[in-house]
């Protein structure tokens, strides 16, 4: 039984309602009712047999980003990211001015945190400030030692 032709009008008035282009290989016929397509001769016989659901446009299949995303979630905890996952230099993957940023960024914060709360005057955390923009410190921690050596209470671990 030849349904050639039904499955081109069919593919012709579901692109007209759905808007965008539907082929031939999109359209499903219900495998039950095969005689009372092929029966069909006319455009007005299809669109009755898609307004009583047994012709149907099968969804349009797109690419699955399940896969890309478990990547994605790995790569964020720290996986995948050996030596064979690599292109481009340690300095191109992390740049040596963006790692100075955040390292001068995050000492910064912490100056003003401990100005404001009172442990440290003005004048030392000018001294200071300048010292860590001089590239003094190494971290944070680096930067807080060297205040409890010049004997500034921090009171962090007592």
């Amino acid at each position: 039984m030849m349904i050639t032709n039904q499955k081109r009008m069919a593919a012709q008035i579901l692109s007209r309602k759905e808007g965008r282009q539907v082929g031939v290989h999109r359209v499903w016929i219900h495998p039950d009712y095969l005689d009372e397509v092929s029966s069909a001769v006319q455009k007005d016989d299809i669109r009755e047999l898609i307004e009583e659901g047994l012709i149907r446009a099968k969804p349009i299949k797109g690419t699955s980003r399940v896969r890309a995303r478990k990547a994605a979630a790995q790569r964020s905890k720290g996986r995948r990211k050996g030596h064979g996952s690599r292109k481009g230099s340690a300095n191109s993957r992390n740049p040596k001015k963006q790692r100075w940023m955040s390292l001068i960024r995050a000492q910064r914060r912490e100056l003003k945190e401990l100005r404001s709360s009172g442990t440290l005057t003005p004048s030392q955390y000018r001294y200071y400030y300048r010292k860590s923009k001089g590239g003094s410190y190494r971290s944070i921690a680096h930067m807080r030692s060297n205040m409890e050596l010049d004997e500034i209470s921090l009171g962090g671990d007592e």
